[in-house]
């Protein structure tokens, strides 16, 4: 459960919401968390729309503004579900700045029977240019199984990434557009915000540097316990290999700077996790946003969706063996 948990809820958005899921409870060594890439004529195609709906023009202050909405102060709370079953909550909290240096914080607290998994992760970052710049990361687990801290510097300029997970210490070298699992999800919600395209992003995590891209399927209203949402929803881009097996969306709220209000995976069509918004605080009045660039879904898979939350909403039960694979994960 702990590493599954965890993806799930930094990629983001990712994941990684924010939020991240490892592609599936038994995964093979080899199998890397890198997801598939947008072929040059989908990415040509998604070009031509960003270009004729935006033309290369000079940012308006009202477009500067929009584009810089995510990084206005703000919490949000969400409830985490297996399926139906609820395990816990998660929160994301940005508090103001007048620095320019900013600390982005995430909090988790699920369970499921005797099994426990408790995360603090923090980032810590500028902004440079209209871009977000990653300076330390750290990440603190702790529960059933072994506790284990992960903290990440990026000395961009000593042209190195130092990173330690549980305890094994790597040098990376340092890349442009390299970011943390938490602090990319503000840039990704800054990236749909000015349809920047593609929406490729490359994430340190456990000595690794993994790459994430996603496309933007189209318009959805999503009806929660907290409220009625206007959303974009949003996929994981993977191989066709992959993409049979597992899925994973995200739904975003323009109206919320982009702020995910849900985001589920399933593999292989079974149950899914699921993160559902419960609550959320803005300090200060968001402006409107530019019209969203719609990139459309690759194949009819994408259609599914509907099918697949119905089926996992219905199933309330944990099979034995889907228990035996959280046990073990959680172990980890």
């Amino acid at each position: 459960m702990s590493n599954k948990l965890t993806r799930f809820c930094t990629l983001i958005l990712c994941i990684s919401p924010a939020l991240g899921v490892q592609a599936e409870a038994s995964q093979q060594p080899n199998d890397s968390e890198s997801t598939g890439q947008l072929s040059k004529k989908e990415t040509q195609v998604i070009a031509e729309k960003a270009t004729q709906l935006l033309p290369v023009v000079p940012l308006s202050e009202f477009e500067k503004a929009a584009i810089l909405s995510p990084l206005t102060a703000h919490k949000a709370n969400y409830k985490v579900f297996y399926g139906s079953i609820e395990l816990g909550e998660a929160t994301y909290n940005l508090p103001a700045t007048d620095t320019g240096y900013y600390s982005y914080h995430f909090d988790s607290n699920v369970s499921l029977l005797l099994l426990s998994d408790k995360r603090q992760l923090t980032s810590e970052f500028t902004l440079e240019n209209g871009k977000l710049m990653p300076f330390r990361y750290v990440h603190e687990r702790s529960g059933t199984g072994s506790d284990y801290t992960e903290q990440t510097a990026f000395a961009k300029a000593q042209e190195f990434i130092h990173t330690i997970y549980k305890q094994e210490a790597l040098k990376l070298p340092y890349q442009d557009r390299v970011f943390d699992p938490l602090m990319v999800q503000l840039q990704f919600r800054m990236d749909l915000a000015a349809n920047t395209r593609p929406l490729d992003y490359k994430m340190v995590k456990e000595k690794e540097v993994d790459d994430y891209q996603f496309r933007v399927l189209g318009k959805e209203q999503v009806v929660l316990d907290s409220g009625t949402y206007d959303t974009v929803k949003v996929e994981v881009v993977r191989a066709e290999k992959k993409a049979k097996k597992r899925q994973t969306y995200f739904w975003m709220a323009p109206d919320l700077a982009y702020l995910p209000v849900r985001l589920s995976h399933f593999s292989k069509g079974s149950k899914q996790l699921d993160i559902q918004l419960a609550s959320y605080q803005f300090d200060k009045p968001l402006p409107p946003m530019t019209p969203i660039v719609i990139d459309g879904p690759a194949t009819d898979a994408s259609a599914s969706i509907d099918e697949l939350v119905a089926e996992a909403e219905n199933d309330t039960q944990i099979t034995e063996s889907e228990l035996d694979d959280i046990k073990r994960l959680a172990e980890d």
